[in-house]
């Protein structure tokens, strides 16, 4: 197996397609992450703030929430998944 180019931990056969410039906004390139680092991500930075900004993982990198994430999740096992890590600091649209 490979590592999560996130957070550098071996990912294992559940792990999420992250597109580094959103689907919606004609992203084409992935990499593959935990599901925890997945949802970290979108929780963090709206689709127009990834597809302009934090379209590569150096530049996710360079976050200091997700700095403190990394290291936060580095000291859990690789299969950790915490459905909680969603954030108040993300602007949810309700979906109708």
């Amino acid at each position: 197996m490979s590592d999560c180019p996130l957070c550098g931990r071996e990912l294992d056969a559940t792990a999420d397609e992250h597109h580094l410039i959103p689907k919606c906004k004609k992203g084409k390139d992935k990499v593959r992450l935990h599901k925890i680092c997945h949802r970290k991500i979108h929780s963090l930075f709206d689709e127009k703030l990834l597809a302009n900004h934090y379209n590569t993982i150096e530049r996710l990198l360079e976050s200091e929430d997700i700095q403190r994430f990394i290291k936060w999740v580095a000291k859990k096992p690789p299969g950790y998944n915490d459905k909680s890590i969603m954030s108040n600091n993300h602007n949810w649209k309700k979906r109708r």
